[in-house]
């Protein structure tokens, strides 16, 4: 099997990742859980799950998403609270049109929502 690998400091291992994986979402998304009711902006992908197990395990086995499936990490936020929430890719939805997302932590990395999807900064890029 043709793979990479990187370092998850969550998982505190070396994670494979096959080299014909492909994110649905990108950084800037916002997107919407697909069983949960809270939705988020993506600051960051994971190509395969790389977090650590006992997070993993912690997910009750009847909706345990599969690991070999990108996994997002994003600003997050419902009724009650922002947060920073780990979601794989078959439990999201586009949710874009709903308009921007009020996590406090969203400008540190992003510009104004433009009516679909947030840009980085650009002092962030490269």
């Amino acid at each position: 099997m043709d793979s990479a690998s990187f370092f998850s400091p969550q998982a505190g291992r070396q994670i494979e990742v096959p080299r014909k994986l492909s994110a649905r979402f990108a950084i800037g998304d916002v997107v919407r859980h697909r069983r949960f009711d809270f939705r988020g902006v993506i600051f960051d992908i994971d190509p395969v799950f790389a977090n650590s197990e006992e997070w993993y395990e912690s997910i009750p086995q009847e909706i345990r998403p599969r690991r070999d499936q990108p996994f997002y990490h994003l600003f997050a936020e419902n009724d009650e609270s922002s947060y920073v929430a780990y979601v794989s890719q078959q439990n999201l939805l586009q949710d874009g049109e709903s308009g921007p997302v009020e996590h406090p932590q969203v400008p540190e990395l992003f510009d104004e929502f433009d009516g679909e999807r947030y840009r980085m900064r650009r002092a962030l890029t490269h």
